[in-house]
């Protein structure tokens, strides 16, 4: 299972990571899975249902330094075309006078939707910012809430049986991560060999 790992205030309270990718393997013999991230970012209006992000009602692309707001009429709802903001942050406002479930994800080329990344759950009808990059601050008003994150897009992997893809972490995956990357520092087409030992049964993930 590969999961996203955000350093952000609030996880597991009002912000949750997703899960990306499931791939099953069988107990022997060579098996190959794929998975393709792109720096392309996206805010979504993320729709739920047992637990998982089934869909995105509407989503709109954005860049680092833009701003978009989401706005509701006769029960459509639309983002706004992207407007220049502050350097260092994507924002949302949530201008539609009720609460929302936004999600924060990637969009890779030909695909119509964005693929999500952290769901928010809750979000007040107030101005907030709510995804940085990297080392600026990221702060998120919601009813005199607020919640701070600093983001890179760190993948984790797990060995589990216990989840499936879009699902949303409410709390910690309950197994330790075999591997951990900083996606910003791989180059555009990467291998890695997942194996398992013998002896000790234990998994690792090493690069080709």
């Amino acid at each position: 299972m590969l999961a996203w790992s955000p350093n952000v205030d609030g996880l597991y309270e009002d912000v949750f990571p997703i899960v990306w990718k499931v791939s099953k393997f069988g107990k022997s013999g060579p098996y190959r899975a794929t998975a393709t991230y792109t720096a392309q970012l996206a805010f979504s209006r993320a729709q739920v249902e047992s637990g998982k992000v089934i869909s995105a009602a509407t989503s709109v692309n954005i860049n680092n330094g833009e701003k978009t707001t989401l706005t509701e009429a006769n029960d459509v709802y639309h983002f706004s075309p992207p407007q220049a903001g502050t350097s260092g942050i994507l924002q949302a406002q949530n201008h539609t006078g009720s609460i929302q479930e936004i999600a924060v994800g990637f969009v890779n080329r030909g695909d119509f939707m964005p693929t999500p990344v952290l769901y928010f759950s809750d979000v007040g009808y107030v101005t907030f910012p709510i995804f940085l990059l990297q080392s600026v601050h990221n702060t998120k008003f919601r009813d005199g809430s607020r919640v701070t994150a600093k983001f890179t897009p760190v993948l984790r992997a797990y060995i589990t049986s216990d989840y499936e893809e879009t699902s949303i972490l409410r709390g910690q995956v309950d197994t330790p991560a075999i591997w951990s990357q900083d996606l910003t520092g791989l180059a555009q087409n990467t291998t890695w060999n997942l194996s398992r030992d013998a002896n000790t049964g234990r998994y690792t993930i090493t690069h080709a």
